[in-house]
């Protein structure tokens, strides 16, 4: 299995819609934090809201905004309006609307769905997608993500067996938690791993002490 970036795992937290939640991620060590921007999402959050939240986050902590199936021009909004450090594609967003925007992006690959259900497909898929700063591996659930769900390990083989030192770095999230993060990082040894509900009280709700405990487990 190849890594050829060394170090510690990286965590993204996303969801965020509180300005207390960003000061206690950013305290509990998280290295980036997310925003949603998908409607249908219950941790949404509108460009103006999560423009002001980004004034929480201090420097050498990334920004992210989530979109899923998003129209250009709302892109584009958040792009100017947010200015975040990365825009993370959750949808069936392609290639060339990924790289239209001329700004650091992580492409998302729901395993497990159609024409990515078995390793080989999964492979041939996330190499289209070659500039991006991250292959991120969620689980398939019709409702893009955010839903706690694991997905078969076995579909990353490929991934793991042929993935070049230049390509992408693999991130890992779909049902992520305390009790397997350890686990699934000796399996799959990412670069980082996307949590969003192991560390809520509800959705967009963080819990500051689970926040504190997941990345003690990490130490």
């Amino acid at each position: 299995m190849k890594n050829t970036i060394r170090g510690r795992t990286r965590v993204k937290m996303c969801g965020f819609t509180r300005t207390e939640d960003i000061y206690a991620a950013v305290n509990a060590g998280a290295d980036a934090i997310g925003f949603v921007f998908y409607p249908k999402s219950k941790r949404y959050i509108s460009v103006d809201k999560a423009t002001a939240l980004c004034q929480a986050v201090p420097a050498f902590v990334q920004t992210v905004a989530l979109f899923v199936n998003p129209s250009s021009a709302f892109v584009k909004q958040v792009i100017r309006e947010m200015r975040p450090d990365l825009l993370q594609f959750h949808g069936e967003e392609s290639v060339a609307f990924c790289e239209s925007f001329h700004h650091p992006y992580i492409r998302a690959f729901r395993v497990g769905a159609p024409g990515m259900d078995s390793p080989h497909a999964l492979l041939t898929r996330c190499r289209q997608y070659a500039l991006a700063k991250g292959w991120l591996f969620d689980s398939f659930s019709p409702a893009y993500g955010g839903s706690g769900l694991s997905f078969d390990d076995a579909l990353l083989h490929e991934i793991h067996a042929q993935r070049l030192p230049t390509e992408p770095p693999i991130i890992l999230a779909g049902g992520i938690k305390a009790n397997n993060v350890l686990g699934q990082i000796a399996l799959h040894n990412p670069f980082a791993i996307d949590i969003s509900s192991a560390i809520e009280e509800a959705p967009g709700i963080k819990n500051q002490q689970k926040m504190i405990d997941f990345m003690q487990l990490l130490n």
